[in-house]
């Protein structure tokens, strides 16, 4: 299986990287920043028999996520698997004091991408395929202070229902998955630790979810158990929404 992961160096992306590798897929990925991520994502695949291939492209640039499409055919002769994962935050503000370029960068790395990549796949993707987009649980628990973020995945979602009906006709499921509080670099980032302990005491399982529970929905969906099910949003919270 052919499988492209975008945003896969860090977080949930790099588990779900590992996961499809573990499961038997090819993966391409690529990565915004941190080469040395990156490569300690492929050091660590290729050290348990995986093969897995990291390309740096911004895909805030108009042209990054159809030349990392292209890229990825091109290396591994097909493309059966699409995760859509990369994703900023933006900075947090309530709308009165939210400048529309911040509305601007957050759709142009969160929706853009995901529309181009859905758009190529549509064009390119073996029958049979799967598509994973990655939203959040704040579409259905918003908060104050998240406005373009939780447009940027409100969208997603659109995007996900629709292009799943185009494609079921060959057999391609398009999906999304939901992560609620997930413990990343980036959350404990954007959090301290107090609220994160006040997260998992109002989550029914009393835990935060973990980057590899994410990724063990994607490879459900994205392997033969999940050819069923297509237009869906499984909300992996742990109960928290």
């Amino acid at each position: 299986m052919a499988a492209v992961v975008t945003g896969g160096s860090r977080g949930i992306g790099r588990a779900i990287v590992e996961r499809l590798c573990r499961d038997g897929a090819d993966v391409v990925f690529n990565y915004a920043t941190s080469e040395e991520a990156a490569d300690d994502v492929v050091r660590d695949v290729e050290a348990h028999g995986g093969k897995v291939q990291a390309v740096r492209l911004d895909l805030k640039e108009p042209d990054a996520p159809e030349q990392l499409m292209e890229a990825a055919q091109a290396h591994l002769g097909g493309l059966d698997i699409l995760v859509n994962n990369a994703a900023i935050a933006g900075t947090p503000a309530p709308i009165a004091r939210t400048e529309a370029e911040v509305f601007d960068r957050v759709m142009a790395v969160n929706t853009r991408p995901v529309f181009l990549t859905m758009r190529y796949a549509a064009r390119h993707m073996r029958d049979g395929g799967r598509i994973v987009n990655i939203s959040t649980m704040n579409t259905v628990r918003p908060v104050p202070g998240i406005g373009p973020y939780a447009a940027s995945k409100g969208a997603i979602e659109q995007l996900t229902a629709v292009v799943a009906r185009e494609l079921g006709p060959r057999g391609i499921t398009v999906n999304t998955v939901s992560p609620g509080a997930t413990d990343t670099e980036m959350l404990r980032g954007a959090n301290p630790p107090e609220a994160l302990e006040a997260v998992a005491g109002m989550t029914p399982l009393g835990r935060l979810g973990q980057a590899s529970d994410v990724a063990a929905v994607v490879a459900f969906l994205t392997g033969p158990e999940g050819k069923c099910i297509t237009g869906q949003n499984l909300r992996a919270t742990g109960g928290l929404a």
